[in-house]
């Protein structure tokens, strides 16, 4: 067995785990609106502990009903009871051990209502005479009984364990923090008042599970950007309180929602992987207690290593387990190379959750995440040859997911190597993760033992000497280079070009375009010393990115001093400046380099589908070669074609 530490079992009062890897509580959007368990939120969980984990966290799990969100899951009345009960038995039935998150949102319910929420303090809603009223003595005490009353309901429903959420900027998190708390009652001032709250709600749960049920609980481990927040310190003696109270085990997390440090609660690929595991060493050697250690942990090894050394008894992998839910049982088989890694992106994880146009989570690596029924891998009754023209990781993706269902792809791919764009991407600063999975993708595939075929444009020659049965055009997008003047210079290049290391710009550098591509190529280039100046025609750069990863993009440009001029447009290039357009001004800029990243446009697929049609071949059309977009739109494409062929 590999990774003999990761996978030793561990036993948590009268709760024995088989391995130390956990499922945390993360959204899903994938309740009912009223707060029930669905069908689908049991695949999901299902599909994880098939795949080897040891144990399964609920999401966030509210147990107020007045201050409970809508889609979030609930345990608040007795009428939950039949199917969280449901959930648990599914994953008991799988092999595996459950666990309910107890929540109570405090601020985060904001998003959803004005009544019901559960705060320290009076909070003025910015931009409005609005102000939310601190939580009364005798709502703080409905709270806690909600908590206990939760707990039970817990326990009829069959589950293992329970946790209780401390972190985060949710009520009791904002109880705890100076920052958020202002009292002056017997909930506020001092530590011991501070933590009174959350104490009466862990007694509240231990006496409400039985003695042999374990108590986790989720904290913090410092404020983070919060003035007068929450220091290790004072974190740690809360810990020693609850400790006392009946906590078994620490759940060791970093972020709160108001601030710029929601980016330590879904790190993206910008962050170090296991940022936070020193925290969690230090709660496990100063408390004494059974810790857990969260932030990107997204490979066995980095795991095991966590384990071995003692830097915690347990580890978080979540989005580790969204991409791959096999992950545990390829990496106790030792396989360890087909484990499909998490790349940080949040694609379809957390900007799937907070977006109203996507009904549920979903993961650029993985598009059958929230599908595992429908997606479920079915062998072809007639195995087709199918013809592929691009090897980035939509034409991957979908020749994985064919090859798996029994039928021949043919992968082209017109340049030397696989990977395509994503690759590209992955040579931006901290993208080296997305570069490394592209390569390993490509490198899956040859063990698949696929058809391929690098440095083979796909042409109608082509499909009329391999005669396909279906053909799927991946064929990507291209540098967009606008009609302006002097764009046809000679210290002129594009993104793609830098990225690839086919260009170089150096000294006084105009980066035209501050999108995503546009600032991580200003990044690329302020390593080297550059001055780099980036314009944008829109009122702010870094509009498509999603929040958490524009935290750390703009961070980052802050640091690197790279000047930003929105609102501008660029009107004309010369041999020394770049001359914009701004506020109907005009202005020259002056450069030794420009270089242009204003987006992407889709490669022409007309010859080839003007021949697909004229002989009768079905061809479809994915991913950037539709219209160029986000990684995740061009797996999720693939995956579905790959399905229907």
């Amino acid at each position: 067995m590999a990774f003999d530490n990761l996978f030793s079992p561990i036993k948590i009062r009268g709760l024995e785990l088989k391995n130390r890897i956990v499922f945390p509580a993360m959204g899903t959007k994938m309740a009912t609106e009223e707060g029930y368990v669905t069908q689908q939120l049991i695949d999901y969980h299902v599909a994880r502990v098939v795949g080897g984990c040891g144990l399964n966290f609920t999401e966030v799990c509210g147990v107020h009903g007045p201050s409970n969100p809508v889609k979030f899951l609930a345990i608040h009345d007795d009428k939950y009871i039949p199917g969280l009960k449901a959930l648990a038995d599914a994953i008991h039935a799988a092999g595996g051990k459950a666990g309910v998150q107890l929540w109570q949102g405090g601020m985060a319910a904001a998003t959803y209502q004005q009544d019901g929420i559960v705060i320290p303090s009076d909070i003025k809603v910015p931009g409005t005479d609005y102000v939310i009223p601190g939580a009364s003595i005798e709502t703080i005490k409905e709270v806690v009984r909600s908590f206990g009353e939760a707990a039970r309901r817990a326990v009829e429903a069959g589950y293992d364990c329970v946790e209780f959420h401390a972190g985060h900027n949710y009520s009791p998190h904002a109880f705890l923090s100076p920052a958020f708390n202002k009292r002056t009652d017997e909930y506020g001032g001092s530590l011991e008042n501070r933590a009174r709250y959350l104490l009466e709600c862990i007694r509240a749960i231990r006496e409400n599970i039985p003695e042999d049920m374990p108590l986790f609980m989720r904290i913090v481990a410092h404020d983070d950007y919060l003035e007068n927040g929450l220091t290790i310190e004072e974190m740690i003696e809360f810990c020693k309180m609850a400790k006392e109270a009946g906590v078994d085990v620490l759940n060791v997390s970093r972020g709160n929602f108001s601030s710029a440090a929601l980016k330590y609660e879904v790190p993206p690929v910008d962050l170090p992987r296991g940022f936070n595991v020193a925290n969690a060493e230090r709660f496990k050697k100063e408390t004494g207690m059974i810790t857990i250690a969260v932030g990107r942990i997204n490979d066995p090894a980095q795991a095991e290593d966590i384990i071995a050394s003692g830097k915690a008894d347990m580890v978080v992998i979540g989005r580790g387990q969204l991409a791959d839910p096999e992950f545990c049982n390829k990496a106790r088989e030792g396989r360890v190379a087909d484990i499909v890694k998490c790349v940080g992106c949040n694609q379809g994880c957390y900007d799937g959750f907070v977006s109203p146009e996507m009904p549920h989570i979903t993961c650029l690596r993985n598009p059958a995440l929230g599908k595992e029924a429908e997606y479920a891998l079915v062998k072809a009754n007639a195995p087709k040859k199918v013809l592929i023209a691009g090897g980035g990781v939509a034409g991957l993706e979908a020749a994985l997911t064919l090859k798996k269902r029994g039928h021949h792809p043919i992968l082209c791919e017109a340049s030397d190597s696989l990977g395509g764009q994503f690759k590209l991407a992955g040579m931006a600063p901290r993208k080296e993760e997305m570069r490394d999975a592209a390569i390993a993708m490509g490198e899956m595939a040859k063990r698949e033992n696929v058809d391929i075929r690098i440095s083979t444009p796909v042409s109608p020659e082509l499909i009329d000497e391999v005669k396909p049965d279906e053909v799927i055009l991946a064929i990507g997008s291209e540098p967009i280079m606008p009609n302006i003047p002097g764009i046809g210079l000679p210290h002129v290049t594009n993104s793609h070009d830098i990225l690839a290391g086919r260009a170089t710009a150096s000294g006084n550098v105009v980066v035209v375009g501050g999108g995503l591509v546009g600032l991580e190529v200003a990044e690329h280039l302020a390593e080297g010393n550059n001055s780099i100046t980036v314009v944008e025609m829109l009122d702010e750069v870094a509009k498509d990115l999603g929040y958490l990863r524009k935290i750390c993009v703009m961070e980052s440009l802050y640091m690197k001093g790279i000047k930003t001029i929105t609102g501008a447009k660029c009107v004309e290039i010369k041999e020394n400046a770049v001359v914009i357009e701004k506020d109907n001004k005009t202005e020259e800029i002056p450069c030794d380099a420009v270089v242009i990243a204003v987006g992407a446009k889709s490669r022409s697929t007309d010859e080839l589908v003007e021949y697909c049609k004229a002989h009768n071949i079905p061809c479809h059309i994915i991913g950037d070669a539709v219209r160029a977009r986000r990684a995740l739109n061009a797996t999720a494409e693939a995956a579905a074609v790959a399905r229907a062929v």
